[in-house]
């Protein structure tokens, strides 16, 4: 009975680890596909137009974003759990510009940053989508050289 108990956990911990293994190997390549630079297109479904359109950058090596909102740099982590995405606390510098446009495409792209909860990422545009209702914050096309 009991070399039958021990041999029940001994498998109920190789299924388990094994699925967690798993999980880190997605979790990896997941993050390993985002890696790259990204233009912005779209904010809140509204394509952006006379304006400069920010950049950002994720790296797989340290889950690290860095980029520009149009204005101001920005920098700080990401956290990729299978097709779940987040932005940890963003850090942005204080430049003051000048063109108020610029400066809502700044707080729009900082929000949907802040607010997003899962991604696709399909023919080289990646698609942020809301952690509360799903919806689309943010699509931005995959820069050629990546």
């Amino acid at each position: 009975m009991k070399t039958l108990a021990t041999l029940s956990l001994l498998i109920f911990a190789v299924i388990f680890t094994g699925c967690d293994e798993t999980k880190k190997v997605i979790d990896v390549a997941g993050s390993v596909q985002l890696t790259g630079s990204y233009t912005v297109s779209a904010i809140n479904g509204k394509k952006l137009t006379n304006t400069t359109n920010p950049t950002f950058t994720l790296s797989a090596l340290d889950n690290s974003v860095r980029g520009t909102t149009g204005c101001n740099s920005v920098f700080g982590n990401y956290t990729l759990n299978l097709y779940s995405l987040s932005f940890g606390d963003l850090a942005v510098s204080e430049k003051m510009c000048m063109d108020k446009n610029i400066m809502k495409t700044e707080r729009d792209f900082l929000d949907a940053l802040n607010n997003t909860g899962s991604y696709a990422l399909e023919n080289g545009v990646l698609t942020l989508y809301s952690k509360t209702d799903r919806s689309v914050l943010l699509s931005a096309s995959k820069d050629a050289n990546n």
